[in-house]
């Protein structure tokens, strides 16, 4: 692996708030780098002109009834959290039909907002505890942080700077954005189970 940046060949895409999208996606596409997505998000791609590959399609499993287990598969993960450099992750990932994931732009249900409404019944409340999101953020930045990738997006307005730096490296991410993104994945699930426990305990 060239230390300082990764080559981004596949990223999944997997947001509640398709703000920006509008411009991430064209950027992905120029740059050839294929697009795994799921339910709204997918919808949202493709109503672009865009394509993307079902998550269910790549990793052989139908999403569960009320899309509640969509993204928690071992394809997915293994893609965010082996290291394909790695010899022997790199045996593995190949005969389990895993392959590496460069980038996950992922945010979450918005639980604080639903939260704050005085017209939210509890079940509404917990409906918005998203596990798949925060799955995927801790893993992708675990695994930026151990192995310089998969470089993680959280946040809509984070999107021109990672436009910028595709543009300006023909298609790579450097590895210190790549764990500076990281530091704030882990600060975005913080807040997200802090305010989760907050209302809880109400």
């Amino acid at each position: 692996m060239n230390n300082e940046k990764i080559n981004v060949k596949r990223a999944i895409v997997s947001v509640y708030n398709k703000t920006g999208l509008e411009k991430l996606i064209p950027c992905l596409t120029k740059h050839n780098i294929e697009i795994i997505s799921s339910g709204g998000t997918a919808k949202a791609i493709r109503s672009m002109g865009y394509k993307c590959t079902d998550i269910s399609s790549y990793t052989g499993y139908p999403e569960s009834p009320d899309g509640l287990v969509k993204t928690l598969q071992p394809k997915i993960h293994g893609g965010l959290l082996l290291n394909p450099d790695d010899p022997y992750h790199n045996e593995f990932m190949k005969i389990q039909g895993i392959l590496p994931i460069d980038m996950a732009v992922v945010n979450l249900y918005p639980f604080t907002k639903t939260a704050e409404n005085p017209d939210s019944s509890d079940k509404q409340v917990c409906e918005m505890i998203d596990i798949g999101g925060p799955a995927m953020i801790r893993a992708s930045g675990k695994g930026a942080l151990l192995h310089g990738r998969p470089c993680v997006v959280v946040e809509p307005k984070d999107y021109d700077m990672i436009i910028a730096e595709l543009t300006r490296t023909n298609g790579f991410i450097s590895t210190k954005l790549i764990k500076q993104l990281a530091v704030k994945a882990f600060e975005h699930t913080a807040r997200y189970d802090k305010d989760i426990v907050k209302y809880l305990y109400k």
